[in-house]
């Protein structure tokens, strides 16, 4: 393993709390391991080689950002060990089998079973929002496991050649038993579902906005419990963002034609003003979420990031606020930050559209891709994408270009009487909207799971609404 430096690099917690660093490393041995094995399966199983094909060119994305993980024979423990791999603490196994995961790195887990010595895994198992739609998608004449609305749903789509290559869905759980829900259960993630769905967004007063938000959570938890919430919400928050945006249209179509979904999302960005920063963070340590690595390029470019990860469910949050120099050593995802007499490129972009949480949802959902080649597919479809902001071989990342969207007049005018922008940003604002969201495209290798902060804070910068040209131009 070799560290990537200068990434992922700042502490959690208080001065009360032990600092915890997070410098992710770049882990090309666990990672070259785990591709031999898919590559050894892919030579028995056809159709998991053809459908690796079709990832490719229908999608653009790579099968290992789609596994959930690999069955193994008792042989590779001792070679994944090796290269970091470590039992899973909590997860629940089948029986007989040991479930393996990498602490450090972003990459499939491996279920080791007992068995005849193999040179290939038993199951390749790939991990999608809905089993039921793979099946239709793919016209298969198999039977799920598990009952619509389950924790683990199961689908086995091919056995060849002693490889066996699945689809499965999760809800809420990070185990491999198939549990049937009650009726009571089925009932309540629907209500739930419907709750959020539901939920008012916009509102003048936003602090009223966020007191109805938690409350509203609360009944969400209430109802399903905290992990199976956390699912619920990101389902309804990736919907909303994907309502507001062309590009993840475009590109949820030719996954949802494979029957896949969002199962390739990577993290999902939230952006806030200072004020309710602190709301943010509450909603979602309600929903056990834990804070990772904390990013603040101060002087530097304004913003600050706390970025967040639900174990169970496996989702990673990246949160934005403006951020003033003098508080680069404070943790701001604990203590509140006082009012600032300018706006940065996130103060102004949650000024002109609301809290993410609220009224403009998701600033952008990032998804892990073929880097390069969905690029240049995307572009042949009329979907610009705005130069990377990171271009390393373990991590490369790019917007796509963003959507202008509408202005709400008292939104503008009310910045412009408070002397945060000029009357004439302000009737550019009014006349030709301004960005409001982005796909992101990247592409991991070595199971990196940092960020590039100096490469971030370019793309805020070149992102500020104040900066863009014309509609026209």
């Amino acid at each position: 393993m070799s560290a990537a430096p200068g990434f992922g690099n700042i502490s959690e917690g208080d001065g009360a709390a032990a600092e915890r660093r997070f410098d992710w490393p770049v882990c090309y041995p666990a990672e070259q391991l785990l591709l031999t094995q898919i590559d050894a399966a892919l030579e028995r199983n056809h159709f998991a080689r053809d459908f690796a094909g079709r990832l490719r060119t229908e999608t653009g994305t790579l099968l290992i950002d789609w596994l959930d993980h690999l069955v193994l024979t008792g042989q590779y423990e001792r070679r994944l060990r090796a290269v970091g791999f470590v039992d899973h603490p909590g997860a629940q196994a089948p029986p007989g089998h040991k479930i393996l995961y990498h602490p450090e790195a972003m990459l499939p887990r491996v279920l080791m079973v007992q068995g005849p010595e193999s040179e290939f895994p038993a199951v390749l198992a790939v991990r999608v929002e809905s089993v039921a739609d793979f099946l239709a998608a793919h016209a298969l004449g198999a039977e799920l496991e598990g009952l619509p609305l389950s924790r683990f749903r199961k689908l086995r789509v091919s056995a060849e050649n002693g490889v066996e290559f699945q689809a499965i869905e999760r809800r809420g759980y990070d185990g491999y038993l198939v549990m049937e829900p009650g009726a009571s259960a089925v009932e309540s993630i629907l209500k739930a579902r419907e709750l959020w769905q539901t939920r008012p967004r916009c509102f003048e007063d936003e602090s009223e906005g966020y007191a109805r938000a938690h409350s509203t959570l609360e009944r969400v938890i209430e109802l399903v419990g905290r992990d199976l919430a956390t699912h619920v919400v990101f389902e309804g928050e990736r919907a909303y963002w994907e309502s507001r945006n062309s590009a993840a249209q475009f590109q949820k179509r030719r996954q949802d034609h494979l029957g896949l979904g969002w199962a390739n999302h990577d993290h999902h960005t939230f952006r806030s003003s200072r004020e309710h920063f602190l709301d943010l963070m509450r909603a979602l340590e309600k929903m056990g979420f834990v804070r990772r690595e904390r990013y603040y390029a101060g002087a530097q470019a304004g913003w600050g990031a706390q970025i967040l990860e639900q174990p169970v469910e496996g989702i990673v949050v990246f949160a934005d606020v403006d951020l003033m120099p003098e508080e680069v050593t404070t943790d701001f995802s604990r203590r509140p930050l006082p009012p600032a007499h300018t706006l940065g490129t996130v103060g102004l972009w949650v000024g002109l559209h609301g809290e993410s949480f609220l009224d403009a949802g998701m600033h952008h959902l990032e998804a892990r891709f073929d880097f390069d080649l969905v690029r240049d597919q995307l572009n042949r479809h009329g979907i610009e994408g705005m130069k990377p902001f990171s271009d390393f071989d373990f991590l490369k990342q790019a917007f796509t270009r963003g959507e202008r969207w509408k202005v709400r007049p008292a939104r503008a005018r009310t910045l412009w009487q408070e002397g945060l922008i000029t009357e004439q940003q302000m009737e550019k604002f009014l006349t030709e909207g301004a960005i409001g969201s982005h796909l992101e495209t990247l592409q991991r290798r070595g199971g990196f799971k940092g960020f590039n902060q100096v490469s971030v804070s370019a793309v805020i910068a070149a992102t500020d609404p104040r900066k863009q040209p014309t509609a026209a131009a």
